[in-house]
């Protein structure tokens, strides 16, 4: 049974990645699982991809487990890929969701737009404790508009619509079955699987 460590605290991301390794023979632990207190790595990468392998390296080495991190945010066409690798701190360093999602608005609006094609792109990268690296990517395409709808997703999603509904209008069943981690951990389960054998 393989040891892994996801490198996150958030609960969420955590129980989406348990249920998308299920059938496969791996223990999964999480930061907040082993109490760890090491402060975060500089996340300078270009991309999500490369922000994934900074995250997954840095924990591979400092726990000396076998390592899954990911990478994850809004692309918005109108504003040339902004937020991008920004998205968490889009407003700035004491960025939150709300302030990031304000921000989103108010460069929208200064362009005169009610609206924009989008994506969320999400990477993962798993490194083992010999330094093997598989790596995957996940991408919801989608509509960024000003008004804010629903209240079960987080981050940009009540602006973030695919058809009809924002992506804080689904259900958890509904919003795994389109969303960008969800595509990047159906990826990486296969890979993981055949690796693992």
């Amino acid at each position: 049974m393989k040891k892994i460590i996801i490198a996150t605290r958030n609960k969420g991301k955590v129980k989406e990645i348990k249920d998308a390794f299920l059938d496969l023979p791996v223990e999964l632990v999480s930061l907040g699982d082993i109490d760890s207190e090491l402060p975060e790595p500089v996340e300078d990468g270009k991309t999500f991809i490369d922000n994934s392998l900074i995250k997954a390296k840095y924990y591979q080495e400092q726990t000396g487990m076998a390592c899954l991190a990911d990478d994850s945010g809004l692309e918005v066409e109108a504003l040339g890929g902004a937020p991008g690798v920004y998205s968490a701190r889009y407003s700035g360093e004491n960025a939150n969701d709300a302030s990031n999602n304000a921000k989103l608005v108010e460069e929208l609006k200064k362009l005169g737009l009610e609206s924009s094609e989008a994506a969320y792109q999400c990477a993962l990268t798993f490194i083992d404790t010999d330094g093997s690296v598989l790596q995957s990517q996940g991408f919801c395409r989608g509509e960024i508009r000003l008004e804010a709808v629903g209240s079960n997703g987080f981050g940009y999603d009540p602006y973030f619509y695919v058809g009809d509904k924002s992506m804080a209008q689904l259900t958890l069943e509904e919003k795994d079955a389109i969303s960008h981690r969800g595509e990047a951990l159906r990826k990486m389960a296969v890979q993981l699987k055949e690796y693992l054998q």
